[in-house]
C-alpha cells in the first residue's frame, strides 16, 4: 500500500471537509442575521415575492413616518469640474471610522462647515470619501458632495460645493409640511416591480434629493435611499412615492 499517497488523500479530504463546514456556518451565520430582520411590515405578497426572486433586506426597515417639507436650495456644482484643493497639513484618514468629531474639528479651518456634513460609506470609493450635507443636521442632501481625497491613510486634498439652503421646514412656518411614505411601502413596490432577481438590499435611509440645474433656487423632496449589494441606487420619493431608477431618465 502507497502510504504516503493514501496520505494525501486524507489530508485533501479533510481540508475539503473544512471548507464545506465553514461554507454552512457562513451561510448559517447569514441566514441567522437575516431572521434578525423584522420584516412584519412587508406584506404577506411582497415577502412571497421576496422569496420567489431571491432577493435580500439585510438593512432593517425603518419604522419612522416623520412630517417633512420640500426644500429649496441654491448650488451649481461647479466643483464637480474644479481640480481638488491640497490640505495644508494631511489628516489621518483612520479618523473617518474613529472620531469623525475631530476629524472635523481637524479640518474646520479649511472646510469651516464640515460639521454640517455625514460620512456616505456607499458611495465612498478607494481614494474619495464621499459626505453629504445636512438639512436640520439630520437628513442627507443626497446628490450635493463633499469629496475629501484620501492616499496612504491620509486625507490630502477635498472638493467642497458651494451650496446654501434657502428654507426648509424649520425656517418657514407656512411650509407645506406633509408625512411621509412609510419606508416599508416604498419597499414593497420596489421588490415587486423593480429590484431584478437575487438584489441585496444594504441599506435604507431617508432624506432629499434634487436635480443638479445651475439655477438661482432649486426644490429638493424627502426620498428614501434603498442602497444595493451591487452599487446601483434606488430613490423613491417619500411624499408622491415616485420611483427613480438606474433605468429611468432624469
Amino acid at each position: 500500500m502507497d502510504w504516503g499517497r493514501a496520505k494525501s488523500v486524507l489530508i485533501y479530504a479533510f481540508l475539503v471537509l473544512n471548507l464545506l463546514l465553514c461554507y454552512q456556518l457562513w451561510m448559517d451565520l447569514r441566514d441567522q442575521a437575516t431572521a434578525n430582520l423584522d420584516f412584519t411590515s412587508l406584506s404577506a405578497e411582497t415577502q412571497a415575492v421576496m422569496e420567489q426572486k431571491g432577493i435580500r433586506v439585510l438593512s432593517p426597515i425603518p419604522a419612522a413616518t416623520p412630517q417633512l417639507p420640500d426644500i429649496t436650495y441654491i448650488y451649481s456644482g461647479e466643483e464637480q469640474n474644479a481640480p481638488p484643493v491640497l490640505l495644508k497639513e494631511p489628516i489621518d484618514s483612520g479618523l473617518m471610522y474613529s472620531s469623525f468629531p475631530e476629524l472635523s474639528e481637524a479640518l474646520q479651518g479649511e472646510i469651516p462647515d464640515i460639521a454640517g456634513y455625514r460620512f456616505d460609506s456607499q458611495e465612498s470609493e478607494v481614494g474619495k470619501f464621499v459626505l453629504h450635507p445636512l438639512v436640520d443636521q439630520k437628513y442627507s442632501l443626497f446628490r450635493v458632495k463633499l469629496e475629501l481625497i484620501n492616499s496612504n491613510q491620509k486625507i490630502v486634498a477635498y472638493r467642497s460645493p458651494k451650496i446654501e439652503i434657502v428654507a426648509t421646514g424649520s425656517d418657514n412656518e407656512n411650509a407645506d409640511v406633509q408625512k411621509v411614505l412609510p419606508a416599508s411601502q416604498a419597499l414593497s413596490s420596489l421588490i415587486e416591480k423593480y429590484f431584478p432577481a437575487d438584489a441585496v438590499v444594504k441599506e435604507i435611509e431617508l432624506g432629499y434629493y434634487g436635480e443638479l440645474f445651475n439655477s438661482e433656487s432649486q426644490v429638493a423632496s424627502p426620498m428614501w435611499r434603498f442602497w444595493l449589494e451591487d452599487g446601483s441606487a434606488y430613490y423613491v420619493d417619500a411624499i408622491s412615492a415616485d420611483i427613480i431608477s438606474p433605468k429611468t431618465t432624469e
